[in-house]
């Protein structure tokens, strides 16, 4: 199999739900696979390419295989976005200033114009 990047990894829906479980806490695949709804090879697909991304690490805890969130590639992805949330967070402030004045509603904004301008 190619180099998994998380990017690549969860890009896929189903492995997006794996994590968002794994998120609470380590599961067996036993549980993945019922809180999934998917095939035990189906989600067993999805567990390897996550592994292969490093999203995830497994243990053995008897014969079950117990698998666990990896902190460290969220952090990294976070650390890429973090430029871009501001942006977002520009455009969403400015929407709202918008949206207010549209409804009629004083801004917060010292520099919007105001309803008796």
């Amino acid at each position: 199999m190619p180099d998994v990047t998380p990017w690549t990894a969860l890009a896929d829906p189903h492995r997006r739900a794996i994590v968002a479980l794994l998120r609470e806490r380590p599961r067996p695949v036993g549980e993945i696979v019922a809180a999934c709804g998917l095939s035990q090879p189906s989600t067993s697909k999805h567990l390897r390419v996550l592994r292969d991304a490093a999203l995830v690490r497994v243990s053995q805890d008897a014969q079950r295989r117990v698998y666990a969130l990896d902190p460290a590639p969220i952090a990294a992805l976070d650390a890429w976005l973090a430029p871009y949330r501001t942006l977002w967070n520009d455009s969403l402030d400015t929407l709202g200033r918008r949206l207010d004045q549209a409804a009629g509603e004083p801004s917060d904004d010292p520099e919007a114009p105001s309803a008796k301008d």
